[in-house]
């Protein structure tokens, strides 16, 4: 059984580069840690993880180039393939899905690009969520008090206050049965129809998606407040390497 891992790195990341963030316009999953791109500490938590057979990921073409020298470098044990990336986050995947020399069986992790500190617990407990159920996400339980709100003219109106513990905040990997994401993925296409993430694409072809626990540091960077949060992980991890004595 072999798991493949598709990374969708074609997004723009326009909260990251807004004028007022002072940052310069580019993707988000470029900008750096520690003279580092996001995406490639986010590549080397899956190539250290013995499980893992093969990445894709999904690019916008003209950052293919750079990107591809950023790989060569990193001398990742397990191949590292690059295809064009969509519109959407669900063109992207679909894009990577078709380049899998997958058997019904194998696995599929979908994971975000700018999560660079999942952990190997989370990569290996959603595998083991995907082998048991068929399909399975990385989720922590809701913190804050959740409230169902409707739209109005005069702005947001609570209707409800959701019950925590039946909330949970997902987060990526998410993983399937190559066969059941790609039913779910054609059904969606066929239909004209764009889910918020994989596992919506799950639910809504009548499938059952399990969570395992995932981790509050396994944050997704999409705001400058998040670049500098991450480079306080960073920094903390570096440190640990070097232990007490160093």
């Amino acid at each position: 059984m072999k798991v493949f891992v598709v990374i969708p790195a074609a997004g723009l990341g326009t909260r990251m580069s807004a004028p007022a963030s002072g940052l310069k316009s580019k993707s988000k999953q470029f900008f750096e840690l520690q003279g580092t791109p996001i995406l490639i500490h986010t590549l080397r938590k899956f190539g250290e993880c013995p499980r893992v057979s093969e990445i894709v990921v999904a690019l916008r073409s003209n950052e293919r180039a750079s990107f591809e020298s950023s790989v060569a470098r990193e001398h990742f044990r397990k191949p590292v393939q690059i295809v064009e990336g969509g519109e959407h986050r669900q063109d992207s995947v679909v894009n990577a899905l078709r380049t899998l020399n997958a058997a019904d069986d194998d696995i599929v992790l979908v994971h975000d690009a700018v999560r660079p500190f999942v952990d190997q617990e989370t990569i290996l407990g959603v595998i083991e969520g995907v082998q048991k159920y068929g399909a399975a996400i990385a989720g922590i339980p809701a913190i804050d008090t959740v409230k169902q709100v409707d739209r109005t003219a005069d702005g947001a109106v609570v209707i409800a206050t959701v019950p925590r513990e039946k909330m949970v905040m997902a987060q990526t990997p998410q993983g399937f049965r190559y066969g059941l994401i790609r039913k779910a993925f054609e059904e969606a296409l066929a239909d004209g129809f764009v889910g918020t993430d994989e596992a919506s694409l799950i639910e809504r072809s009548g499938g059952t998606v399990h969570v395992v626990m995932g981790s509050p540091r396994n944050i997704k960077i999409t705001t400058p407040a998040d670049l500098d949060l991450a480079e306080l992980f960073i920094s903390q991890d570096e440190r640990r390497k070097v232990g007490p004595s160093g």
